[in-house]
């Protein structure tokens, strides 16, 4: 596995090289814009991010952006992304995935606070692995709480839990 640097001098061209005659091939009408993300907080989000615009960018995201993802999961096998790593790309449209990083980042906050507040542990619903990452790195530093994954794929799901006095 090469050693990547996560900026558009080094992923911008072979990510064009993936996508141009995939696109072509498919006879989409899309193009799409290449940006590094500004990550001033912790490792939740992406560094690169492929933003897709054109008359047939709704397609990529019927069905909850199942074709978007299929793409995005194409050319992270296609680049030879490792797994620890492919949160740091991220294919989106009209920024419909970077809202639900904040989104994901929100419910994380909240379900740890009923969590606190109750006693109980919080079940989320059944998500893709790059979104429990988001969930359990979002509540990584919470003293009183812990996450885990529990499930088989595709139903697996992240479950906040009151941490166990003298567990860190």
């Amino acid at each position: 596995m090469p050693d990547f640097e996560w900026t558009l001098d080094s992923l911008g061209p072979k990510i064009e090289a993936f996508l141009n005659p995939v696109l072509d091939a498919a006879d989409f009408d899309l193009g799409y814009d290449l940006y590094e993300v500004n990550r001033s907080d912790d490792a939740v989000g992406p560094e690169v991010a492929v933003d897709f615009k054109g008359s047939d960018a709704d397609l990529l995201l019927r069905r909850r952006g199942s074709l978007l993802l299929a793409l995005e999961h194409l050319a992270l096998e296609a680049l030879k992304i490792p797994h620890q790593d492919r949160f740091r790309l991220i294919f989106d449209v009209d920024d419909y995935r970077m809202m639900r990083i904040e989104e994901l980042r929100q419910s994380a906050k909240v379900a740890a606070e009923q969590v606190k507040r109750t006693g109980r542990r919080y079940e989320f619903r059944p998500m893709t692995s790059r979104e429990r990452r988001i969930l359990h790195v979002s509540l990584r530093d919470e003293d009183e709480v812990t996450t885990l994954s529990e499930g088989v794929p595709p139903h697996r799901y992240t479950v906040v839990s009151p941490r166990k006095p003298g567990k860190s």
